[in-house]
């Protein structure tokens, strides 16, 4: 029983959370959000992954093994991605496979695995989440323009974050305790923020293929967690860090990847990939319980 309780505990506030986003944007279909996409890029990100990374005793061995890990799983994301695609006689497949090779580890998966685990479980996500944040201003935005764009890596404030953070932890320096207390506040405010957009965003984006976006939706959602725990066996990885390692591959597509897609992808593109979104979140309610029992079960 104790179990079940566990499981309300971390996966209903992050629901409720976006269930308001999702009333607000019902209510108010033209309410404004780039406020909070502007403040979670420049702001609200960076000082998410320093807190997360820098004051909860994550080692650098542990950032730099689960850093490597996911890297894996993006491999085997992709992979997984071409393969649906090319089923799906998709004739623009690299511009279509972000939504697969990027889950939701920021705005859904910290939340989920600091409830599941605590501080250390938000060290470990965190090693994650920077890993899919400097690959959306990478690897997303080369599948999204078809081309390599030094000039958005260079004004991406998450990367100067992470440089930071690495430093940090390499060298062991502690952070002073203005700067724990600011991008402690900064961190869960981002969070709120986040979900509550993410709630916003579900009314707003429309379903223009369902089969296609149900197929892509299982291939991220399902296949997913299949991914992170072959990784799992495969490592022998054992304990609260493989959990986490196990509910970050079970994530939704990010959203991030409509953001991206909608500055460097024609418009056929950006509604592929809104309707994965929409279709693997929805989708998501469902298997992410599943995922986070099984990881509270067997990896703690």
């Amino acid at each position: 029983m104790d179990i079940y309780l566990k499981l309300f505990e971390v996966l209903f506030p992050v629901f409720f959370i976006v269930g308001i986003g999702y009333f607000l944007g019902k209510k108010n279909p033209k309410i404004d959000t780039s406020f909070i996409t502007n403040f979670a890029a420049n702001i609200g990100s960076p000082a998410m992954i320093i807190y997360s990374l820098n004051s909860v005793n994550i080692s650098f061995d542990v950032f730099k093994h689960y850093f490597y890990y996911y890297l894996i799983a993006i491999a085997a994301f992709s992979l997984v991605g071409i393969i649906t695609l090319f089923l799906l006689n998709v004739k623009d497949i690299i511009r279509e496979l972000p939504p697969f090779a990027m889950p939701n580890t920021g705005n859904m998966g910290l939340p989920i695995c600091l409830f599941a685990y605590g501080s250390e479980g938000l060290g470990v996500s965190a090693s994650i989440a920077a890993l899919i944040i400097l690959c959306h201003f990478t690897y997303g935005v080369f599948l999204a323009s078809r081309k390599f764009n030094f000039e958005v890596i260079l004004k991406s404030p998450p990367l100067y974050a992470i440089i930071l953070s690495v430093f940090l932890l390499y060298y062991d320096f502690e952070l002073p305790g203005f700067v724990e207390n600011t991008t402690l506040l900064l961190m869960y405010a981002t969070i709120f923020l986040i979900l509550m957009s993410l709630g916003i965003a579900l009314t707003r984006f429309k379903v223009f293929s369902f089969k296609k976006a149900l197929i892509s939706s299982i291939g991220r959602v399902i296949i997913g967690p299949i991914v992170g725990f072959l990784l799992i066996r495969y490592f022998n990885l054992s304990g609260f860090a493989a959990g986490v390692l196990l509910i970050q591959c079970s994530m939704p597509s990010a959203v991030l990847n409509y953001l991206v897609a909608s500055v460097y992808s024609p418009k056929k593109i950006i509604d592929s990939v809104a309707s994965t979104i929409v279709v693997s979140t929805l989708m998501s309610f469902i298997t992410i319980p599943i995922v986070v029992f099984f990881a509270l079960k067997y990896f703690n």
